[in-house]
C-alpha cells in the first residue's frame, strides 16, 4: 500500500507523518501513473522532499471531506482532473454524459460541475487563511477571462471565482516546486509574485513590471470584439522566450496578472520526471467498483514528447504544453518499456508510443530552443515554413529500439501523427515502416474538413495535402500487401462551415463509400482561437467576419449530412440539401445521397427529427484537442481493398495529456 501516497490519516501515521506538506484535491480517481496530472505533480513534490496527501473526488456537499488529511502545513493543491470537469460531464449538445472513465466503475455524478471552483470554495468555508493553489487543464485554460460555452457567458478569471491563491498553468513541475520552496523558505503566498508559469491576483501594479495590459473586464463584456483582441493578445504571448507578463484589469483595485510560460523541459529533466517511483495503476481502494477505466487506454503506452506546433485551432495546447516540443531519451523510454514487459497483464503489444503528436521528436526549428517560437506565424500553416526541420530519423529508430525489445510483439502508433509533417519529409523510410510495422489495423489521422475555406479557419492543411497522404498510404500498403485503414477525424459545425460546405463534406465521404459511426460536432472549449470564433463571429488573427453555425437545427443539419446513411437521419439530410439547394443529391443515380421520397412520406416527418440528439459528440481531444483531448471513433476507411471494418470508440480517454 505504500507504494501509493497517504489517502487517509491511517496511511499517514504508517509512514510516521503527523502532517502533510500539501493536501492535494482533485476530481478524479487517484491514478498514479505518469499520464495522470495529480501523479507527476504528487511525485515531483515527493522527490523535493515534501509530503503529499491525496484527497480523491471529495464530497462537494460535506466541508468535512476536505479534512479528512488534516491541515496542510503549506497549502492546499486544486485540480479538476485530467479533463475539463464541464467536458467531462456534458457532450457538446450539453447532454450529461453516461460515464466518467476517470472515477471508479465509470460513474458519473461524483465530482461537481466547474469542480476546480466548487473544492476551492469548500476549502475556504473551513480554512479561511492556508493557501490554495489551483492547477490542470481547467484552471489552465481558464486563467484569464474566459468564454464559457456551458453558460453562454463571459467569465472571470477562475482565480477570482475560485477564492484561490495562486494559479499554475502549463504542465507545472517547475513551478509547484519553486511555490513550495517559496512557502517552506517562510514566505506568504502574495510574495510569490514572480514565478514562471503562475497566475496572480493583486490590488495594486505597483511592484508588477514589464507588462502588457489587457483590456478590462467590463471592457470584455460590453464588445465582443474587444474580446478577440484581448484573446489574440494572450495567443501571441504563449512562448515562454519571448511572452509578455500580461494583466487583466476587473476594477481600479483588484488585477490578475499573468506571468510568462515555465521554459521547456530539458531531456534530462523529463527523463527525471518520468522515472519517479509511479505504481502505474489506480489505487487498490478502488477494486470493488471494477477499477478506474481510463488507465487501460494508457497502462501499457508510453509518452515519448510533449508540447506540439501545429498549431490547430480548436486545439488547447499553444495555451497548455507550448508549442515548443520536450522529449524524453531512448534511454528512458526503453527502461520504461522493459518494466512493462514484467507485467503480469502485458501481452506484447505497446499500445503507443507518442504524445499531443506522435512524429514530432524535435522542435520545429533550430532557434526554438533558444529564442522561442515566432509569435505571429506558424510551423505547419498555411504551408510549411521554410525553416522547419523535418526529420523521422530519431524517432525510427526509438521505435526500432523498442520493437525489438524481449517480450514485445508489436509497437503501435495511436496517438496520431501529422500526415502534413509526414509528407513534408523525403525520405519516406519512417513512412513504410510506419505502415509495415506500427498500425494496429487502423491509423488516425485529421484532415477534420474537405473545404479549404473551413481548414483555413481550422488552421488545417488544405484538402489537396490530405488526398496526397492518402494516395501515399494506400501505395504503400498495397506494396506490403496489407489491408490496413485510416480513420479521418471530421468536425462539424466548426466557424465558417455553411451547409453547402457540409454538404460538400457529405459527397466527399459518398465517393469514400463509407459513413462514420461517430463525428465531432465542434466543441466552443476555453482558450481556443475557434472558441473565440464561435462566440465573437471574428477571427482574432485578422478581425474579419467568420459565418458561426449557432442555430441547434442547422449543427444538427450538418452531422446529419456526414452520417446521412443512417435512416435515422433521413429528413434532416432531405432537408439540408433542399436549403442547401442541392436536391440534385436526392435520387437514384450514382452521386446521390438519398433516395427521394413521396410527398405522404415527406409530410409524415417525425416532429422531433430535426431537434434529435444530433450532437452526441465525445469530449476533449487528449493531447489539449477538444478536444478531452481530444476524440471521435469513426468507420475506417480508405483500405486499399475494402472500407467495411469497424472500430471501437476510444471514449473520452485517449489523448488526456494535458496536465498539471
Amino acid at each position: 500500500m505504500e507504494r501509493f501516497l497517504p489517502i487517509s490519516k491511517e496511511d499517514m501515521h504508517r509512514r510516521g507523518w503527523e502532517q502533510c506538506d500539501f493536501v492535494y484535491i482533485i476530481g478524479d480517481a487517484y491514478v498514479d501513473h505518469p499520464s495522470f496530472g495529480h501523479a507527476i505533480i504528487s511525485r515531483v513534490l515527493e522527490d523535493a522532499g515534501y509530503r503529499v496527501g491525496i484527497i480523491s473526488q471529495p464530497d462537494w456537499k460535506d466541508p468535512h471531506s476536505i479534512a479528512r488529511l488534516g491541515t496542510p502545513r503549506l497549502g492546499f493543491l486544486v485540480m479538476g482532473g485530467n479533463m475539463d470537469s464541464m467536458v467531462n460531464h456534458y457532450s457538446v449538445s450539453k447532454h450529461r454524459r453516461k460515464t466518467d472513465a476517470y472515477t471508479p466503475g465509470g460513474l458519473t455524478g461524483k465530482r461537481p460541475d466547474y469542480a476546480v471552483t466548487v473544492y476551492c470554495n469548500l476549502i475556504r468555508q473551513t480554512y479561511r487563511d492556508i493557501p490554495i493553489i489551483i492547477g490542470g487543464i481547467e484552471a489552465s485554460l481558464r486563467r484569464l477571462a474566459h468564454y464559457d460555452y456551458w453558460s453562454d457567458k463571459l467569465k472571470r478569471s477562475i482565480l477570482l471565482d475560485s477564492q484561490a491563491d495562486l494559479l499554475i498553468y502549463g504542465m507545472g513541475e517547475r513551478a509547484i516546486v519553486e511555490v513550495a520552496d517559496g512557502l517552506n523558505s517562510g514566505l506568504s503566498i502574495e510574495d510569490l509574485t514572480f514565478i514562471d508559469g503562475t497566475v496572480i491576483k493583486t490590488k495594486s501594479l505597483d511592484a508588477i513590471y514589464d507588462y502588457l495590459m489587457l483590456p478590462s473586464y467590463d471592457q470584455l463584456l460590453k464588445e465582443k470584439r474587444n474580446y478577440a483582441k484581448s484573446f489574440y493578445i494572450q495567443y501571441c504571448n504563449t512562448d515562454p522566450f519571448a511572452a509578455k507578463r500580461l494583466v487583466e484589469p476587473y476594477s481600479p483595485r483588484e488585477y490578475v496578472v499573468q506571468n510568462p510560460p515555465q521554459k521547456p523541459l530539458s531531456q534530462e529533466e523529463m527523463d527525471h520526471i518520468y522515472d519517479l517511483p509511479y505504481a502505474r495503476s489506480y489505487h487498490p481502494v478502488y477494486e470493488k467498483a471494477g477499477g478506474v477505466p481510463a488507465i487501460e487506454e494508457v497502462r501499457f503506452s508510453l509518452v515519448s514528447n510533449r508540447g506540439c506546433f501545429g498549431g490547430c485551432n480548436f486545439c488547447a495546447l499553444t495555451f497548455h504544453q507550448g508549442r515548443i516540443i520536450q522529449t524524453r531519451s531512448h534511454a528512458s523510454i526503453l527502461e520504461e518499456a522493459q518494466k512493462m514487459t514484467q507485467d503480469p497483464m502485458f501481452k506484447g503489444y505497446i499500445h503507443d508510443v507518442g504524445g499531443p503528436t506522435a512524429n514530432f521528436r524535435h522542435p520545429a526549428c533550430e532557434k526554438q530552443l533558444n529564442q522561442g517560437a515566432c509569435p505571429t506565424k506558424q510551423c505547419l500553416f498555411p504551408q510549411p515554413c521554410k525553416n522547419l526541420l523535418v526529420d523521422h530519423q530519431d524517432y525510427l529508430d526509438l521505435l526500432r529500439k523498442l520493437r525489438h525489445l524481449p517480450g514485445v510483439k508489436k509497437v503501435f502508433i495511436r496517438s496520431g501523427i501529422r500526415f502534413d509533417y509526414l509528407l513534408a519529409d523525403h525520405d519516406d523510410t519512417f513512412f513504410q515502416e510506419m505502415v509495415r510495422y506500427h498500425i494496429s489495423g487502423q491509423l488516425k489521422v485529421a484532415p477534420e474538413h474537405v473545404c479549404d475555406p473551413v481548414l483555413f479557419l481550422m488552421g488545417k492543411p488544405r484538402h489537396s495535402v490530405y488526398k496526397r497522404f492518402l494516395a501515399k498510404y494506400q501505395e504503400l500498403n498495397r506494396k506490403f500487401q496489407l489491408k490496413q485503414f485510416v480513420v479521418p477525424y471530421l468536425i462539424s459545425s466548426h466557424p465558417g462551415s455553411t451547409l453547402k460546405q457540409a454538404v460538400a463534406l457529405a459527397e466527399y465521404l459518398h465517393t469514400l463509400g463509407y459513413m462514420p459511426e461517430q463525428v465531432q460536432d465542434f466543441y466552443p472549449t476555453p482558450s481556443t482561437i475557434s472558441t473565440v470564433m464561435y462566440y465573437t463571429g471574428l477571427d482574432p488573427r485578422t478581425m474579419e467576419p467568420v459565418y458561426v453555425p449557432h442555430s441547434p437545427k442547422e449543427k444538427a443539419m450538418q452531422r446529419a449530412l456526414i452520417q446521412y446513411r443512417n435512416p435515422k437521419n433521413y429528413f434532416l439530410v432531405h432537408e439540408a440539401l433542399v436549403e442547401a439547394g442541392r436536391t440534385d443529391l436526392i435520387g437514384y443515380d450514382k452521386q446521390c445521397l438519398i433516395r427521394p421520397k413521396t410527398q405522404k412520406e415527406l409530410l409524415q416527418k417525425p416532429r422531433l427529427e430535426t431537434r434529435t440528439s444530433a450532437h452526441k459528440g465525445s469530449g476533449m481531444d487528449q493531447n489539449g484537442r477538444t478536444s478531452q483531448s481530444k476524440k471521435h471513433a469513426s468507420r475506417p476507411t480508405s483500405s486499399p481493398q475494402s472500407s467495411r471494418a469497424s472500430v471501437n470508440s476510444s471514449s473520452q480517454i485517449k489523448s488526456r495529456r494535458k496536465r498539471y
